[in-house]
């Protein structure tokens, strides 16, 4: 009889495991240790997120209105990632985000405002979200600055009635727009400043105070180089659609300087996308544009021969997103990644997964099992820099967020993501939600960035390319959990817990 051991066979390959006609999310698999010789801190994460568009962290903030603005952007790409700003909003407001946020250096960005010296405060509201009132003589941007006004110094004053002239603080000393956190700081304490310029060929940029300052210092060191494009200016992607008065709004991108364009359909396999593409690529060959979303290998292979530079994987998967509810179509998003990434890096394509991050374990499936970036909504929403105010309900501090196909999204425009703007009956694909307040994604990103590093360190992957490598040469494995392997795999057996990661 023969007792030799049969040959290690241990877990499934991915190609194996994406075939038998199931559809998993990032929840059903999980991946097996490998062989460890490098340390955590040893893993480069740096990718593309098109041909042409190096990052230096794998991360995109989604094009959602309650997501990625101004404030977003400037702190992404501070980070060494990426944001796009979202379309819910006229071609010219957005194309003004977008010199707000290429127009500095720092991740504090206050959205100022401007007013003249005769100017009376009546209302807190005058300040806007700004900390600020820049006081001009014409009250606009282009104005000489005179001075400005704290908000904090106008909620303490007992006189409110009278003309800011009369107590605005001096003009503060000038730096220019591209200076770093270090050199304002070192100005600032050289001056005895409480406060800074950022000046731009004489064009008034924003104030930023020597608080902001210390907030931001106090934060994780960065993780990584940001992310400068060749103009020496942060990068920034914009959302469009697929319709004939998108191609206005592209022109008001490209003249505000926009990186990458994104075309925004939940559903990226028509004949508008195509032309679209087509389109972009014609009238403007020197800019990158993404497309999708797709979930299949068909819909993808359509688009990389329109000749796209990027491709956005995922339908119904994000946390307030109903399309698979409502019209039972999609796809669990472990394998609509997997399948997409499969061909698209044959034409070398990268692929942003977009939808269904709830925590670093998800972008590490999400990365491993093909994708070059994740695109993120609820992770970064509620977060400092996301639009909108706070409120409180049921005792925790919260912001609004909703899907970009929720009836309320889809009343400023963003129902052409739908292809529903001319249908006489709308059908919501999204709902309205809030997410709790996660203070600034300068604090949080860089300890979510370590987690997906020990992640690839378990998986004997030191970089997102060695990760693909062993996905492809099927040394990386998997299984699929049941359902009490993944309670299994969470906290469980506790009267209570406190659930910290940083």
């Amino acid at each position: 009889m023969d007792f030799t051991p049969p040959p290690i066979e241990d877990g499934f390959t991915a190609e194996k495991l994406f075939n038998q006609g199931f559809s998993y999310t990032y929840d059903d698999v999980i991946f097996l240790p490998h062989y460890i010789d490098f340390p955590a801190d040893a893993v480069n994460l740096s990718t593309n997120l098109t041909r042409r568009i190096p990052l230096s962290v794998p991360f995109v903030a989604s094009p959602m209105d309650t997501v990625s603005e101004s404030s977003m952007a400037a702190a992404m790409a501070s980070l060494g990632a990426i944001a796009v700003v979202h379309s819910n909003t006229s071609p010219s407001n957005q194309a003004s985000i977008l010199r707000a946020v290429k127009s500095r250096r720092v991740p504090i960005l206050s959205d100022p405002v401007f007013c003249s010296p005769s100017f009376v405060v009546e209302h807190d509201d005058a300040f806007a979200n700004s900390p600020f009132l820049l006081i001009t003589d014409t009250g606009t941007a282009r104005g000489k600055l005179l001075g400005y006004v704290a908000k904090s110094d106008w909620t303490n004053r007992n006189d409110k009635g009278c003309q800011v002239k009369e107590y605005m603080s001096g003009p503060p000393v000038a730096v220019p727009w591209s200076a770093e956190l270090s050199e304002i700081e070192k100005v600032m304490e050289s001056k005895k400043e409480g406060a800074v310029a950022l000046m731009r060929d004489e064009e008034l940029v924003d104030v930023v105070s020597k608080e902001e300052v210390k907030r931001v210092r106090g934060y994780p060191k960065l993780v990584g180089p940001g992310s400068v494009g060749p103009d020496g200016e942060w990068m920034v992607g914009a959302a469009i659609g697929t319709r004939e008065d998108d191609k206005e709004r592209l022109e008001h991108l490209v003249k505000a300087g926009v990186n990458v364009v994104v075309l925004d359909s939940s559903q990226g396999n028509s004949s508008y996308q195509l032309e679209m593409i087509k389109y972009v690529k014609k009238v403007y060959p020197e800019l990158d544009v993404i497309g999708g979303n797709v979930v299949t290998m068909y819909q993808a292979e359509n688009l990389i021969q329109a000749g796209v530079d990027g491709l956005r994987v995922g339908m119904g998967s994000g946390s307030i997103c109903t399309t698979q509810e409502v019209c039972a179509v999609g796809r669990g998003q472990a394998s609509a990644v997997y399948k997409v990434s499969s061909i698209a890096y044959k034409s070398g394509v990268p692929v942003i997964a977009d939808g269904g991050i709830s925590n670093s374990g998800h972008i590490v499936k999400a990365l491993s099992l093909g994708a070059s970036t994740v695109m993120m909504g609820s992770f970064l929403a509620g977060s400092l820099e996301a639009p909108g105010a706070y409120e409180y309900q049921n005792g925790q501090r919260v912001k609004k967020y909703r899907g970009m196909g929720s009836l309320e999204a889809m009343t400023k425009g963003s129902d052409a993501r739908y292809l529903g703007e001319k249908a006489k009956l709308k059908i919501a694909q999204g709902v309205v939600g809030a997410v709790k307040d996660k203070g600034s994604v300068l604090n949080f990103i860089p300890y979510t960035l370590q987690a997906v590093r020990q992640g690839f360190q378990d998986i004997g992957a030191n970089s997102l390319q060695s990760a693909h490598d062993l996905l492809r040469s099927r040394v990386l494995r998997m299984e699929v959990r049941t359902g009490a392997a993944q309670i299994e795999g969470g906290v469980h057996g506790l009267v209570s817990y406190e659930k910290k990661y940083y």
